[in-house]
């Protein structure tokens, strides 16, 4: 704190009179406070100097964001911005983690999950300054023989440490390999939970989803291959569905989508069970299964290959985000105006974001 306020006084006494006047106490201590964070990491940890082109951003991945990252690293708006995107991110995570919490807490008192799941060691890996493919060589390298019989990778992390790029990277290398999300098991409940309210002519609420109800509707989802692959059938209160025939259909309904929340609360413990069966299940049958997210629900998948993405600093997340966003932003910008360089486009898409009220 002494620190911040003593770099955040020296940067409002140096700036010009009217800039003093302007200037907001909380974002000269954000920006003392990024400044001194990210002066602590080595310039090179970024990586991919290379200027920045229209073409750099259109590839969209991480050699742009990292590219973007090392142009601006210095620059005190993107700084600003950057901690702004950081203490969002945090406060995301940290309310998503309480929902959860929530939610092993009912199943724990359910006996649906144990209290305390017997964790095998996780294997960190620094991601600062590799690339989403280095990340993954090292896991895979990690991994040894596992692969060749198929294994299940367990991948946690802070939001924007890329546990999602890694695990596209990984999907692409690894022989046989699938990842697996929880999110259509929520949604095929979902469909049931609210099936039964309207069959049944009850209000959808909490309350209705008694664990022999939820026990009901869990024996209604068969994860089993059907047509010569693994899928989710959906067979109960009149359904015969497979998942990956309505993905994107009935589960993508209003009714479904706006109820998940509450459902989801409710079944944790149910979809964690069916999840850690499932992946058993096409790990036997010679797939490696990726499943990425957070350690409060991964921990009850049984696996010796776990693996969390770190950063040193949270504000490297910060920076990711707000290279990400810049690029989105920036790209449409140089469909209306194709003249402008990248540097400036980005520079501009910036301003726009962190200043909205002066309409830059």
């Amino acid at each position: 704190a002494q620190r911040m306020m003593g770099s955040a006084l020296q940067a409002i006494r140096s700036a010009s009179p009217s800039q003093r006047k302007r200037a907001d106490i909380k974002e000269s201590l954000n920006l003392a406070l990024a400044q001194m964070l990210v002066s602590s990491i080595p310039q090179e940890s970024f990586g991919y100097s290379s200027p920045l082109t229209a073409t750099t951003l259109q590839n969209g991945d991480d050699s742009a964001s990292n590219a973007i990252i090392s142009s601006f690293s210095s620059d005190s708006h993107f700084l600003v911005f950057s901690q702004k995107e950081t203490e969002a991110i945090l406060q995301r995570d940290a309310e998503d983690a309480e929902k959860l919490a929530a939610g092993i807490a009912k199943a724990v008192a359910k006996g649906v999950l144990e209290a305390n799941p017997p964790v095998e060691a996780t294997f960190k890996v620094d991601v600062l300054g590799k690339s989403a493919d280095a990340v993954a060589e090292g896991i895979i390298d990690r991994l040894g023989k596992a692969p060749a019989s198929g294994c299940i990778l367990v991948l946690t992390g802070l939001s924007g440490t890329g546990k999602g790029t890694t695990v596209s990277k990984l999907q692409a290398s690894l022989p046989n390999a699938a990842s697996w999300s929880n999110g259509n098991v929520f949604r095929a409940l979902t469909l049931l939970a609210v099936t039964h309210c309207e069959q049944s002519n009850l209000e959808f609420k909490g309350e209705v989803l008694t664990p022999d109800l939820l026990q009901k509707f869990i024996s209604c989802l068969e994860f089993s291959k059907f047509n010569g692959r693994f899928d989710i059938r959906i067979c109960g209160l009149g359904y015969d569905l497979l998942v990956s025939e309505v993905a994107n259909t009935v589960l993508k309904e209003p009714r479904v989508s706006k109820n998940i929340p509450t459902v989801a609360e409710m079944t944790q413990g149910e979809v964690v069970c069916f999840a850690a069966k499932a992946a058993e299940l096409m790990r036997a049958d010679g797939m490696n299964v990726l499943m990425e997210g957070r350690s409060q629900t991964l921990d009850y998948i049984r696996t010796p290959h776990r693996f969390e993405l770190t950063l040193p600093e949270p504000i490297i997340i910060g920076m990711r985000r707000a290279a990400q966003r810049m690029m989105g932003s920036a790209l449409e910008g140089l469909k209306r105006n194709p003249q402008t360089d990248a540097y400036h486009a980005l520079r501009d898409a910036l301003f726009r974001m962190l200043y909205p009220s002066e309409g830059i």
